[in-house]
């Protein structure tokens, strides 16, 4: 769906040779309207509204981008002959294009096949070659030539789909015209009206809208006002009562209209700029409309709309860290949409809307260390997508639900530790993705799932050692986001994906004994965690990246001998995990967190030769990794046993020998008997057998770890 964004200025002045070719025409149109005579019903109601629409005083008068904002958007020229007609089109045709300063187009399969339609395209887009071009999207899809076997969806037509030279000429660049859903399943009439209208006065949707909603509210009250007096004065109380309660459903309408703008293309705009406070603003003003009406008693669209609000509202919450409330806030969300499933559960988009409650609710639950909760949310929104998927087999939208269902079923198995179960679903999941993108290049959707589904692919191969794989994995993850990044940089969700793909490839090259690439690729996470700060310095998630890496970073520098910078980064990271902890203490990342920068800050102080500050942070270390709660129980010992060789190591280096072998048995003590190891933890292993005197275990445990490459840190 196409997003509202402002023309460029108009050339007011046309070619010359096109001024003195074309007829004298002494009528100035504001804009043009172009359709089949199969779209002939809406081509009416669109010149009618258009003519009616008054700009709201607050913007008439305003200078914008295209010129001096009217009062009133006419004349509209609309050419009422049989435009199924063959032939070229006439001087009147011609003379009234080159005098319109907006061409507007009835897209559908229909136009896309006009002749007529096409030539007035040509012809308004060789004098008007810089845009000003709207299309008004009614049947079919736009760019459907594109994809094979669905060329006979196609509603633009040729000329609209291609960009022209200043001199008038037709390029192979592709076009993307200003284009307003009126369809059925689009953005409601009302909302695309105001879409197209917004753009040829060259101001923003959302300052529109807000001006729409206080004159129809205005509206409302005087017609409440007229209705009091008509009561006392008048015996046709029962005319005017039908009339205020008709007058009342029409309001109701435009403004779920305007609602279902607001949770659809307004959250669309605000979400990638990052703002959580706009964002929370939208869902916390539509959620007030809502609460002063019955739940039973809203519409269809109303419940939906409502459940979509609350959504919003839990992805803010979540984004600052509050769990819980997100929780909830997705809880009373699915409540609404398993409410509207049950009225209609053939509507594959009802049931995604729900799915996506699922998905959430499951996603919280497993960063809470809740795996096996996440587990049956994400089961649940499997089914849900296969139920799409069986309605409408020919949807790649619902097949993508399918693919995304798939890759969240991948992460549950990969926190159960069945990482090659993991990988495989992971990597299945790609050649079907690739297809699509394939089918369809321009579509960011299938970019962004490409690159998730790269980083957790990278993940599942590093657990089972194939690290080679990984890092491939990773790169290729790096280089599609900074293509996209290029391609868009104001998209604030490309670039908080660069910081987990930067550290996570650093991770890797390290492992692979590549520390200073490792180090570069650091030093990229934590330049683009700090520019994303900048934007929202309240987003949790953003704050827990950056200094996550930060403490990576610190690690490594302090294996290279940098101790002055690894207690720079170290501070920066640290600050951040206390804060962390202080708020949401229950948190599983945040308590890890904390458990790492602890552990940072003793190598640091051994490092120093400050002995007791070295010993009470590893002891500290040991009580926070004792008191993390992942959800893998696994996980949580080889944390514990790090921690313990930790605090043995300083006390060796303290002269307490049997201190540190007390730590060491501890650490062992820990380590299951049968457990699918990660690489670390092979390492772990293997290093507290060595401490334990134990070579000939020691040598075995190593074994694996040379075959793959692997080399630890410290």
């Amino acid at each position: 769906m196409a997003k509202v964004a402002r023309l460029p200025k108009i050339d007011r002045f046309a070619d010359a040779e096109t001024r003195v070719r074309a007829p004298r025409l002494r009528t100035r149109y504001y804009a043009f309207l172009s359709y089949s005579h199969r779209d002939k019903e809406l081509a009416e109601w669109l010149h009618r509204e258009l003519e009616h629409f008054r700009v709201p005083r607050t913007l008439a008068g305003k200078l914008t981008a295209n010129g001096v904002v009217p009062h009133r958007l006419m004349p509209i020229f609309r050419d009422e002959r049989d435009l199924s007609a063959g032939g070229e089109i006439g001087d009147e045709i011609k003379a009234a294009l080159a005098a319109s300063q907006f061409l507007i187009v009835l897209c559908s399969p229909t136009a896309a096949k006009s002749r007529w339609t096409n030539t007035e395209i040509e012809s308004f887009k060789r004098t008007r070659p810089e845009g000003c071009v709207l299309a008004a999207v009614v049947a079919g899809e736009p760019f459907a030539s594109e994809i094979p076997g669905r060329e006979d969806e196609e509603c633009f037509p040729p000329a609209l789909r291609f960009k022209y030279t200043r001199r008038g000429h037709q390029t192979a660049k592709r076009a993307e015209p200003l284009a307003a859903d009126f369809r059925d399943s689009g953005e409601g009439h009302r909302t695309a009206f105001l879409k197209l209208v917004a753009g040829m006065l060259g101001v923003g949707l959302d300052e529109l809208v807000q001006r729409e909603q206080t004159r129809r509210h205005r509206s409302l009250a005087w017609l409440a006002a007229a209705s009091l007096a008509g009561m006392a004065v008048t015996s046709t109380l029962a005319v005017t009562a039908i009339d205020a309660r008709d007058a009342a459903r029409d309001q109701r309408r435009q403004a779920e209209s305007l609602v279902a703008f607001m949770v659809g293309d307004l959250k669309d705009k605000l979400e990638p700029i990052g703002r959580l406070d706009a964002l929370d603003g939208v869902g916390a003003r539509v959620l007030q409309y809502y609460s002063k009406q019955d739940t039973a008693d809203l519409s269809d669209a109303g419940l939906l709309q409502r459940s979509r609000a609350l959504s919003i509202t839990a992805q803010v919450a979540d984004s600052r860290g509050d769990y819980a409330t997100a929780t909830r806030l997705y809880r009373q969300a699915m409540g609404g949409t398993a409410e509207a499933v049950r009225r209609n559960p053939r509507d594959p988009q009802r049931l995604f809307d729900h799915a996506q409650n699922a998905f959430y609710i499951g996603d919280l639950a497993r960063r809470r260390g809740n795996i096996d909760e996440a587990e049956t949310y994400y089961r649940e929104y499997k089914r849900l997508a296969d139920a799409m998927v069986a309605i409408d087999p020919n949807s790649i939208k619902w097949r993508m639900e399918v693919l995304y269902a798939n890759e969240n079923l991948a992460i549950a198995l990969k926190a159960k530790r069945r990482f090659a179960e993991a990988a495989r679903l992971f990597g299945a999941t790609l050649g079907p993705l690739q297809s699509f993108i394939a089918i369809d290049p321009h579509k960011s959707e299938y970019q962004q799932a490409l690159i998730n589904i790269l980083g957790w692919f990278a993940d599942s191969e590093s657990a089972l050692g194939h690290l080679d794989s990984a890092i491939a994995a990773r790169q290729k993850q790096i280089s599609i986001l900074d293509q996209r990044v290029a391609e868009t940089s104001s998209d604030v969700g490309l670039q908080e994906r660069l910081v987990p793909a930067h550290e996570g490839l650093g991770i890797l090259l390290t492992a692979r004994g590549q520390v200073d690439q490792g180090i570069a690729e650091y030093r990229l996470a934590i330049a683009q965690g700090n520019a994303l700060l900048a934007i929202e310095a309240s987003n949790s998630e953003w704050r827990d990246e950056l200094a996550n890496t930060q403490l990576q970073l610190a690690s490594s520098l302090l294996a290279r001998g940098n101790t002055a910078e690894a207690r720079e980064q170290a501070q920066a990271g640290c600050n951040v995990a206390n804060a962390l902890n202080t708020r949401g203490p229950n948190v599983v990342r945040w308590r890890t967190l904390q458990t790492l920068c602890l552990s940072v800050r003793a190598r640091l102080a051994l490092a120093s030769g400050a002995l007791p500050s070295a010993l009470a942070f590893a002891g500290q270390a040991l009580s926070s990794a004792r008191s993390e709660r992942s959800g893998d129980a696994i996980t949580d010992r080889y944390s514990i046993a790090a921690a313990a060789r930790l605090l043995g190591d300083i006390r060796q280096r303290a002269g307490d020998s049997k201190g540190a072998a007390a730590a060491w048995t501890d650490g062992l003590a820990q380590l299951p008997a049968k457990a699918a190891e990660r690489p670390a933890e092979m390492n772990e292993r293997a290093e507290l057998l060595q401490r334990a005197g134990r070579d000939a275990e020691a040598r075995a445990a190593s074994a694996p770890l040379r075959s793959m490459g692997y080399h630890a840190l410290s």
